[in-house]
């Protein structure tokens, strides 16, 4: 209930206003059955435009610590991401890459759509970074086909270190699904991830970084 009040009611309407999203591409999601949406990452926003625009509930993995914090914020980020839907994921631990792996494919073994940005964190300056390995690694398990999408204009709607959200026009590309099998020779978790951010760079009309955004400072 609260995912649609939030979607349709609470914070939809002011999203569409703010950012006026254009969406191409949205009948290439398929209306039930598992989905793993893989986008890259310019802002904090970037989750809330997927959920506005994708017409099935979207679960992302968060982290922990917005479960676990204390006062009235943790008390309000522990209740916006719960009835959310949001998994809590400990990310800190030595088997924390084999626990989120595991919730996400629990997601997607309930017919679920699960997204993620596999750059892993926000792009420092709106280029596309080498991605990480775990979305592919889930997907050659499942079977669940991986849908390419590309946010652009979420920066400067929500510029890092900017608490205010600006109006500016959002756009979202989305890409037919595509299908990953068994690891093989041929095929590995790290060919094929490099393969979808190399595809998402230029379906975004952006250079490719080969080199985690994390490794460099942000602006």
């Amino acid at each position: 209930m609260w995912y649609r009040l939030f979607k349709h009611v609470l914070l939809g309407p002011l999203l569409r206003l703010l950012g006026r999203p254009k969406v191409e591409g949205l009948h290439h999601v398929p209306p039930d059955g598992p989905v793993i949406i893989a986008a890259n990452h310019l802002a904090v926003i970037d989750s809330l435009y997927l959920a506005l625009i994708l017409p099935r509930r979207v679960t992302f993995l968060a982290k922990q610590e917005y479960f676990t914090g204390t006062g009235l914020k943790g008390l309000f980020q522990r209740w916006f991401y719960t009835v959310a839907g949001q998994v809590p994921v400990d990310r800190t631990g030595g088997t924390a890459a084999a626990d989120a792996l595991a919730a996400a494919t629990g997601i997607l073994e309930a017919g679920g759509i699960w997204a993620i940005h596999p750059e892993g964190t926000r792009s420092p300056d709106g280029r596309i970074y080498r991605g990480r390995t775990g979305a592919l690694r889930v997907a050659m398990a499942t079977g669940a086909p991986v849908i390419p999408v590309v946010l652009s204009g979420t920066d400067r709607m929500n510029p890092r270190g900017s608490r205010l959200l600006r109006p500016t026009k959002i756009r979202i590309s989305i890409g037919a699904p595509r299908y990953y099998f068994a690891a093989g020779p041929q095929t590995t978790p790290r060919a094929a991830t490099d393969e979808l951010m190399r595809e998402l760079a230029a379906r975004a009309g952006r250079p490719y970084v080969d080199r985690y955004a994390a490794t460099f400072a942000p602006r």
